[in-house]
């Protein structure tokens, strides 16, 4: 046995494991399954739920697993009657404060604390008494909060302070009267919270869930006198399948276009034709800030909850952010203008929906700088939702194509939906505008990954790119400081969500790492497969340039794909 490592017993099994390692971990490592509410992998522990306790068999006394680490010599018992016992006493303590409206939760599918206690077979609340009592926060168009689901487990101030860094909410009170919500008791629309989501999808309850507007949608399909159209984000295609038991990064784009149809669209359309549109606009921005020695490094604009990020907390960065509005605007925009006066719709008639990864996209639609450019935006979540409740068999429906002119997009657009993504759609254009060259490896793997900060220099003509990629705000903020600090970028790319868009805060859940890869992957077979690969390439971007928007950042272009951003206090 070496220095770093350890022995100890766990049910009789001997392991060897190392320093460090927590009793959870080496419970898991000889497959054992401990129940855990509060615990999240590589994030500081509280202990919280009590639901992981095992029994050290030296000393008799029952310890949180998942905040004790394992001592060379231990011998640790994970399933004796007092074990069994305790955990499920201390589940029932949590439902006995737990308001229990199963059937008309939003996170009833997905409920980890409804597994638990089928799991622990409890089937009565035995402890009958006064619950705590607290308001429903629904200022916001992003996020829905239900303090009396919480169960204080703090997952979602976990994520909020050590991954995004943020710290929007936090534990106030004491005892009974404990809640976790922005500081001073405020709502999330008073905080510094930028709605990207990440604490819905640890959520264990329905305590944080997205604004639901389905029941909209609907109004809006069978209102006659309405044309009802929907653009999907390239994420949704590698996720939906999920809602519907498949393995994640199974690609669906074909069904899931079917099964809008049938939903009742008007037309479908793809975000990704304006993600096209985006390259070919930041792309243009980028090559003039360089060549007329403007406000470098350009950074992306395609994920609210960033845009949110930096007007809060480094808000002399503003002028860095491209002026582009992301796919999802730009498609509004484009369908309110463009789409409209081509088929003669009256734009009061017209209704834009979309479906993102994204809760933080329902705010930037909300935004006044957008224009009312979306009307509804949909979660991933929520379409799956929808398919259900048509009743319709998206596994076995027929692959479907998107409506042109806004449906055809390149391979470039589709990894939009992943960290990277974006500046390897960039690269693939700006090589080949600025040398004049066909670029013949179009795969820039040096900003793939899961890494949570990548850099690269790229020789394009006689100018060394230097670029760097960030995703999940902690890694933003980090690479912000080294910007401060000194370091030299041309270009930036920026998501909030870790993993980018595949791991959204609209997204089905799980989102553990190994989903995220699988959608990731998926996003990238999509990719390869694509006749188009290059966003310039495509003839219908070609062609709404010269039957409507001139040329990349021409004044049209401008006055319809640009918009600009506020500062705001923390």
């Amino acid at each position: 046995m070496t220095d770093n490592k350890i022995k100890l017993w766990i049910d009789e099994e001997e392991l060897e494991v190392d320093q460090g390692t927590t009793l959870l971990e080496a419970a898991k490592m000889a497959g054992r399954d401990i129940p855990t509410l509060c615990y999240l992998k590589e994030l500081n522990e509280v202990g919280a739920c009590r639901l992981c306790l095992v029994e050290l068999e030296d000393s008799g006394k029952l310890v949180a697993s998942c905040i004790t680490p394992a001592v060379d010599g231990m011998r640790v018992k994970t399933n004796t009657a007092r074990v069994r016992k305790t955990r499920r006493l201390n589940l029932e303590f949590l439902l006995s404060n737990h308001k229990v409206d199963c059937p008309t939760c939003l996170k009833s599918d997905d409920c980890e604390l409804r597994e638990l206690a089928e799991q622990m077979g409890i089937r009565d609340i035995r402890f009958i008494g006064e619950k705590s009592t607290f308001t429903k926060d629904v200022s916001t168009p992003s996020l829905y909060r239900d303090p009396e689901k919480c169960i204080l487990c703090r997952r979602c101030v976990s994520v909020c302070h050590e991954v995004q860094s943020v710290k929007a909410i936090v534990p106030e009170g004491r005892g009974f009267k404990t809640v976790v919500e922005p500081a001073f008791y405020n709502s999330l629309s008073e905080s510094p919270c930028v709605l990207c989501g990440q604490c819905s999808v640890v959520c264990p309850t329905g305590a944080i869930t997205e604004r639901e507007y389905i029941d909209d949608v609907w109004e809006a399909i069978y209102d006659p006198s309405k044309h009802v159209i929907v653009q999907t984000a390239p994420a949704v295609r590698v996720a939906l399948s999920e809602a519907f038991g498949k393995e994640p990064g199974t690609i669906v784009t074909g069904q899931m276009v079917s099964a809008l149809r049938e939903l009742g669209f008007d037309k479908v359309f793809d975000t990704n034709f304006t993600a096209d549109l985006t390259i070919m606009e930041e792309g243009t921005e980028l090559i003039d800030r360089i060549k007329n020695n403007e406000t470098l490094p350009l950074f992306t604009s395609c994920s609210p909850g960033w845009i949110k990020f930096l007007e809060h907390y480094y808000p002399e960065f503003i002028y860095n952010l491209s002026t582009c509005k992301s796919p999802q605007q730009m498609f509004g925009s484009v369908a309110k203008t463009y789409y409209a006066e081509k088929n003669d719709i009256s734009v009061d008639d017209l209704v834009v929906v979309s479906i993102m990864p994204c809760t933080a996209k329902k705010f930037e639609a909300s935004r006044s700088e957008m224009n009312g450019d979306v009307d509804y935006a949909l979660t991933t979540r929520e379409l799956g939702r929808m398919i259900k409740q048509a009743g319709i068999d998206i596994l076995n429906l027929p692959e479907g194509d998107y409506d042109k002119l806004l449906g055809v997009s390149s391979g470039a657009a589709d990894i939009f939906g992943t960290t990277g993504g974006v500046m390897e759609a960039a690269l693939r254009t700006a090589y080949e505008i600025l040398t004049g060259e066909e670029l013949r490896e179009l795969d820039f793997t040096q900003v793939r990954g899961a890494d949570g900060i990548k850099e690269a220099e790229v020789a394009i003509a006689d100018l060394t790119l230097k670029v760097a990629v960030a995703h999940g705000l902690g890694n933003a903020r980090e690479l912000l400081e080294r910007i401060k600090d000194g370091a030299e970028y041309h270009f930036v790319e920026f998501m909030a969500c870790p993993g980018g868009c595949i791991g959204g805060g609209g997204q089905p859940l799980p989102a553990t790492e190994d989903n995220i890869a699988k959608r990731r992957a998926g996003l990238y077979e999509i990719d390869q497969n694509k006749e188009i690969r290059k966003s310039h390439e495509n003839p219908y971007i070609k062609k709404i340039y010269d039957e409507y928007l001139e040329k990349p950042g021409s004044h049209k272009s401008h006055e319809l794909l640009h918009t600009h951003y506020v500062v705001r206090g923390v």
